[in-house]
């Protein structure tokens, strides 16, 4: 069957967590993540950011990675529709803003994907009043429908991307796929069990 790529209208008015937009499967590696934030580097190592904001809770993951590999200094903020993991509010919404040490400095505003652009836009434009230099934005991954917004973009998919530091959680005594992913999973007829993250087992901690 074909696919109908929708307009960000049509997204940002079905939500950027509407899985009929999604074509395909993308399982994302810690192998890849690693080589997708190296790319990344690359890319933005000549704007010369003296200060990346993470956005959490997905941007932290790159912006850390990329805030060690260019050596530069990190700050997290908290700019989301979920609550406790559950998606909550129709539009992202504050929860720790920028600092003020973005005053006069070149900012790199990095997250893991840009869906519906919304996101990074109010993290732009709150950086902006804040008083920053430059403000350019990074993202792993971005929607073909979203993709003029962010200013460097490692990825550019609009398949179900499943994630490595989000694809399972803890609950009843064991680890089992999240069950947003199983969800779209299913919406797609696939199957679950195939996407689980294969990990080094330790039969113990070390302490605790």
């Amino acid at each position: 069957s074909s696919w109908l790529v929708p307009s960000r209208e049509d997204v940002m008015a079905q939500g950027s967590y509407d899985y009929s937009t999604r074509q395909g499967i993308q399982a994302i590696s810690w192998n890849d993540f690693h080589g997708l934030c190296k790319a990344l580097a690359q890319a933005v190592a000549p704007y010369r950011a003296e200060i990346i904001l993470g956005v959490g809770r997905g941007g932290y993951y790159p912006a850390t990675l990329l805030a060690h590999i260019l050596q530069t200094e990190l700050y997290p903020v908290r700019l989301s529709r979920r609550v406790n993991d559950v998606v909550t509010h129709e539009r992202p919404q504050w929860q720790v803003r920028p600092p003020d040490v973005v005053r006069g400095r070149r900012v790199l505003v990095v997250d893991e994907i840009s869906s519906t652009g919304e996101t990074l836009a109010m993290a732009r434009d709150e950086v902006q009043r804040l008083g920053a230099s430059e403000v350019r934005s990074a993202v792993l991954y971005a929607r073909t429908w979203s993709a003029d917004v962010p200013d460097y973009i490692a990825l550019i998919s609009d398949a179900l991307i499943l994630n490595p530091w989000d694809r399972e959680i803890y609950r009843d005594g064991r680890f089992q796929l999240h069950p947003e992913y199983a969800e779209a999973l299913a919406y797609q007829g696939a199957p679950p069990t195939d996407v689980l993250i294969p990990a080094t087992p330790f039969e113990r901690v070390a302490k605790g």
